[in-house]
Formats: structure tokens, C-alpha cells, sequence
């Protein structure tokens, strides 16, 4: 059923809500997610940096867990081809190096300006903020993405959440066309 692979940027997997929805659409099949060790440790330093309710052997748990879910999604071997590279924030050609190594067509990422379509287009890649992808995920199969939802929604235990609640902490996170989306299907997640 994977019909092409993806690259998310440390700056997806930040926040819980958003990583979650993002993991559960990967384990459903919709498409192949691939990240690297320092897209971990980016995500995870950013996370350390501004909450410090959290410990870093919670998140390194978080981490292994990401990797087990999704088997292969580990991407090695792809530091030679950052040097080469040419982006507004050289901090960020890792990723881009990550998504030629491993084929991917898409990076799913909050930082678009920081992929300029004109340049990525030269490697067959393109930059989609979350929420683009996300609804792209539904619109390509509403049946696997409302499953993949209504799990993931109902796994939340602390504290669980209603599914208006859970549409609600989707808006607060700026993802306007996921919870339009969403809301459509309410009697089902």
C-alpha cells in the first residue's frame, strides 16, 4: 500500500499532538516516513530546551519507539551529500540530504521557507507544511486516515479526549485544513 516516502523535519516531531498524528498515518501504510538520528536529536534537544517536566530518557523511550513503529525509517550514509548543498539555513541541508538518500518526494515540514520549491524541485523533492499533508493524507484515503485517527484518539489516556477535544487541540496547533477535515468525519473518530 506505501506509495511513496516522506521525510519528517525535526520541527514536525516536536510537538506530541502533531508527532502522534503523523506516526499514526506512517504505521497505517499511507506512505513511507523516513528521518535520521540527528532529526532525533534536533527535535529532542528543542524539546529538553523548553520543558523540563520532561526527562530525556522519556524522550529517548519516545524515540525507539518511533523507530520500532516504522520499520527501515532510520536513514544512514547521507552526511557526503550535505557539503554539496545549498539552503537559506545551511543548519537544514541535513534533511534535504536525508530526503535525496533515501528517494523521498516529500519533507513535511513547518520551516517551508527554509526549502525553496525552485531549488528542491532540481532533486524531485517538495516541501509540504504538516497540515498540507496531512489533509493530502485524507483526500487520498479517507477510510485508512479516519482509522488511523480514531486510534490514535483513542489510545489518549491521560487525559482522554472526546473528539471534539481532540479537534480542538489540532486547532490550537494551527491546522486548519486537518481539522476541517476532521470534523467532517466526527461520528466516526
Amino acid at each position: 500500500m506505501t506509495t511513496f516516502t516522506v521525510v519528517f523535519d525535526a520541527c514536525v516531531l516536536f510537538p506530541a499532538p502533531l508527532r502522534d498524528i503523523l506516526m499514526e498515518l506512517a504505521v497505517s501504510g499511507l506512505f513511507r516516513a523516513r528521518w535520521t538520528d540527528e532529526i532525533h536529536d534536533e527535535w529532542v534537544r528543542s524539546l529538553l530546551r523548553i520543558r523540563d517536566d520532561i526527562s530525556a530518557e522519556k524522550l529517548l523511550r519516545t524515540r525507539e519507539l518511533m523507530n520500532q513503529a516504522v520499520p527501515d525509517s532510520l536513514v544512514t550514509d547521507y552526511q557526503d551529500l550535505i557539503s554539496g548543498l545549498m539552503l537559506p539555513d545551511e543548519n537544514d541541508r541535513h534533511v534535504l540530504a536525508t530526503a535525496i538518500k533515501c528517494g523521498a518526494s516529500v519533507i513535511v515540514t513547518s520551516n517551508l521557507v527554509d526549502f525553496p520549491a525552485d531549488y528542491l524541485w532540481k532533486f524531485g523533492v517538495e516541501a509540504q507544511h504538516p497540515d498540507d499533508f496531512i489533509a493530502c493524507q485524507f483526500d487520498l484515503n479517507q477510510p485508512v486516515a479516519c482509522s488511523a485517527i480514531k486510534r490514535l484518539r483513542q489510545r489518549l489516556k491521560n487525559p482522554p479526549r472526546s473528539v471534539a477535544e481532540y479537534i480542538q487541540t489540532l486547532e490550537k496547533m494551527s491546522l486548519p485544513q486537518t481539522v476541517h477535515r476532521l470534523k467532517a468525519f466526527d461520528g466516526v473518530l
